[in-house]
């Protein structure tokens, strides 16, 4: 069971803690609704919370984040990960969707925003279409305080599903797509369909 990380931890001494927090899973898994209800927690509390996104990802919205669900919230942005430093300020919490199209400076990122002492709350896939690690997700799960798995529902059998099936051909790593393009699948339904000797 997951006990999610409390607003208002700090360490004995009283100084701020930083710390980093990552939602992973497939597609259609709930992520980004995690992310939101965590960051609109924060917000209620009063904290300094600020978004980023990838430049890359408008399927939804230009700027929000945005789930399937169509829950919101306002974001950032950026090309890089290292804008994220820049743009960071004083905030308290530093939320991150979509985290596995940055690059692989999103670890060092995440990193120095802990250490100053801020709570990074960041959501993305941990494999890509082949089922294999996607972008820097598995090495800031190596880093963080707190990893929390979400699964999806497999669309061909109903079962967990933890895997993101690309049902067309392209071969692109980075394919932005919904429902026309993906599915949950459990890993049975998963490697039925799909030939890893594809190139």
């Amino acid at each position: 069971m997951f006990i999610e990380p409390g607003i208002d931890q700090s360490s004995s001494k009283g100084a701020q803690t930083g710390w980093i927090e990552v939602i992973c899973g497939s597609m259609f898994s709930g992520k980004t609704e995690e992310l939101i209800r965590r960051l609109n927690r924060a917000v209620i509390a009063n904290q300094k919370v600020e978004i980023f996104k990838p430049a890359v990802d408008k399927r939804y919205h230009e700027s929000d984040v945005v789930s399937h669900n169509d829950n919101s919230i306002r974001s950032t942005p950026v090309q890089f990960a290292s804008d994220i430093l820049l743009l960071a300020g004083n905030s308290d919490v530093v939320g991150i969707d979509e985290a596995q199209f940055f690059d692989m400076e999103l670890v060092n990122v995440s990193r120095k925003l802990a250490n100053k002492g801020k709570r990074v709350i960041m959501a993305g896939l941990d494999m890509d279409f082949r089922g294999e690690p996607f972008g820097p997700i598995p090495s800031i799960m190596g880093i963080a305080e707190y990893v929390t798995k979400v699964r999806a529902i497999c669309m061909k059998c109903g079962s967990l599903a933890s895997f993101s099936f690309r049902l067309s051909d392209s071969k692109d790593k980075v394919m932005l797509g919904e429902a026309d393009s993906y599915e949950a699948r459990c890993r049975k339904c998963f490697y039925e369909d799909f030939d890893p000797n594809k190139p």
